[in-house]
């Protein structure tokens, strides 16, 4: 049976998807984007200061779910430009320690709101 994870310490749905999805003794998150949820705004600044917000996003997400970053196996990063690889990787590292989660960077197109970056994540509780 899927249960529906949503906090208002992360960004509302700005779509027909849920923040996170709990199946079982797993947990899907959204894509976040560095929006910051008192604002509904992308937060300002580069690579580095969006990486965080979309971090702490997930966080939030994890969370209210009964659970922490230490609980992540996967995560996909979709970056604007491959380039901002090693910032993002820097802030990445804040977050998360060893055993580091599986994941996949990937330079994308375009992200919504123009964001710099989106990362998603699943969680085993």
């Amino acid at each position: 049976m899927k249960q529906v994870i949503h906090t208002d310490k992360a960004p509302a749905a700005i779509g027909p998807y849920s923040q996170a999805i709990q199946v079982g003794q797993m947990l899907f998150t959204s894509g976040q984007v560095p929006i910051d949820p008192e604002t509904g705004a992308i937060v300002e600044g580069g690579i580095q200061e969006q990486a965080r917000q979309s971090l702490n996003n997930i966080k939030a997400i994890l969370n209210a779910a009964g659970t922490n970053m230490g609980a992540v196996v996967k995560t996909t990063v979709f970056l604007q430009d491959m380039n901002d690889f090693a910032a993002m990787n820097e802030v990445y590292a804040q977050f998360f320690q060893e055993p580091y989660p599986a994941r996949s960077a990937v330079q994308v197109g375009r992200l919504p709101k123009d964001a710099l970056v989106e990362i998603e994540a699943i969680a085993q509780l």
